[in-house]
């Protein structure tokens, strides 16, 4: 897997983990794994910033969202 890849994976499932912590929270539970998937998603957006050698922009992410979709559907 390459930066882009990570950095999307990150942060789609950062995305994904803050309507979970919301529900859980309305429910009175404890946001557990949504909490964990958080986490998890924050090192990886990490761990793209810093394996890319240049790092990235806030101009950039959108850019790497393209790329990642464009490598699927081609």
């Amino acid at each position: 897997m390459n930066s882009d890849q990570i950095l999307v994976l990150g942060v789609v499932l950062g995305v994904f983990s803050i309507p979970a912590i919301v529900s859980a929270i309305s429910d009175r539970r404890t946001p557990r794994v949504a909490a964990l998937v958080l986490i998890g998603a924050g090192c990886l957006v990490i761990w793209a910033i810093t394996s890319k050698p240049t790092g990235y922009s806030i101009t950039d992410v959108p850019k790497a969202f393209v790329r990642v979709v464009g490598g699927l559907l081609n």
